[in-house]
C-alpha cells in the first residue's frame, strides 16, 4: 500500500510546515516579452519607440526589419525598417508611416503588438476610447498597385 503522508524536503520559507508550493519569485522567472503596447502621444506618422524590455528580449539579434501584420486584415505583411540607437532603444522607422495611415493610427491610439517570431509582429489598434478598431481586407480590388502605394484596410464602421 502506498504511503499517503508527504514529507517536505529542501529549503522552505520558514513559515511553518505546510505542503503549499510557492512559485518562484518573479526575478527568477525567464523574461518573455511577447506582447506589449504603445500609446500614441505624438505625431502618429513619425518613428515609434518600442519598449526597452522588448528590445532587451531580442537579446542582441537586432533585426534590420520587422514585418507587421494587422490582426483580422488578411495575410499582408508590412515591411518596416528598425533602428537601434546604441543605448538599447528600438524604433519602428521607414514603413511605419504607411502602416499607420492604412490602419488609422492617430493621436490617442493604443497600439498592441504581439511578437510571433521570425521578426513578425501582429498589430491591433485601439482608439482613444479603448475600443478596438476592426478592419477587413478588400481582396476584390485587383488594380495594379506598386508596393509604394498605401492600400488601407477598410474600417467597417
Amino acid at each position: 500500500m502506498a504511503s499517503t503522508s508527504r514529507t517536505r524536503t529542501g529549503r522552505g520559507r520558514g513559515r511553518g510546515s505546510g505542503s503549499s508550493s510557492l512559485p518562484p519569485p518573479p526575478s527568477t522567472l525567464p523574461l518573455i516579452i511577447e506582447e506589449f503596447f504603445i500609446v500614441v502621444y505624438e505625431d502618429p506618422l513619425v518613428k515609434k519607440e518600442l519598449p526597452k524590455k522588448f528590445a532587451d528580449y531580442l537579446d542582441g539579434q537586432e533585426p534590420a526589419k520587422v514585418y507587421l501584420r494587422a490582426a483580422d486584415c488578411g495575410p499582408r505583411l508590412w515591411t518596416v525598417e528598425v533602428l537601434f540607437d546604441g543605448q538599447g532603444r528600438m524604433y519602428l522607422d521607414k514603413g511605419w508611416e504607411k502602416f499607420a495611415i492604412a490602419h488609422g493610427v492617430d493621436f490617442g491610439c493604443y497600439v498592441h503588438f504581439k511578437y510571433e517570431g521570425d521578426d513578425v509582429l501582429t498589430v491591433k489598434v485601439f482608439d482613444g476610447t479603448m475600443c478596438r478598431r476592426y478592419y477587413y481586407s478588400d481582396d476584390e480590388d485587383t488594380d495594379d498597385e506598386s508596393d509604394d502605394d498605401v492600400k488601407p484596410c477598410i474600417h467597417p464602421l
